[in-house]
């Protein structure tokens, strides 16, 4: 059963070590950055949630607030290390995430910054009801802000 943790001392290591396919390591930051992120963004209410399955590490990802206008959650980092994907962990994580978010309840968005050509991260979002906001960003032109109202 996929569930979410927390980053512990004892598991940071394990979050540390996962991996994404070769053809995927364009899209994120590898497992370590990710967790170097939710310590940079501290101040940015950042969160690390490590993905479980059962008792076993299958991916890690961060969230954090966006600080300007409009304010909202920012999905920074998601992913399900590559002896898992194609599972449905990612989706299933996703919803979790989501649904952590609307219990939370500090804001009504939800946004992501995906590459164009990760085919696969585009459907998993918009299998959850994200869509185009049109936004493009100078620093990454080649990717689509992906926004979701949680509301």
């Amino acid at each position: 059963m996929i569930r979410l943790a927390e980053v512990t001392e004892e598991n940071w290591m394990e979050v540390a070590s996962l991996k994404v396919k070769d053809c995927q390591k364009g899209f994120l930051a590898p497992a370590l950055g990710i967790l170097a992120r939710g310590y940079v963004y501290r101040d940015s209410n950042a969160k690390v949630f490590v993905i479980k399955n059962d008792d076993t590490t299958v991916g890690v990802a961060m969230v954090r607030d966006f600080t300007d206008e409009p304010l909202g959650y920012d999905l920074q980092q998601f992913m399900i290390d590559e002896r898992y994907q194609g599972r449905g962990f990612g989706s299933r994580a996703l919803s979790l995430i989501l649904d952590t978010l609307r219990e939370e309840g500090r804001f009504d968005r939800v946004e992501v910054c995906v590459k164009k050509d990760d085919e696969a991260a585009i459907r998993m979002y918009k299998k959850h009801g994200f869509s185009d906001s049109g936004y493009v960003s100078d620093e990454v032109p080649d990717s689509y802000n992906l926004l979701l109202n949680l509301t």
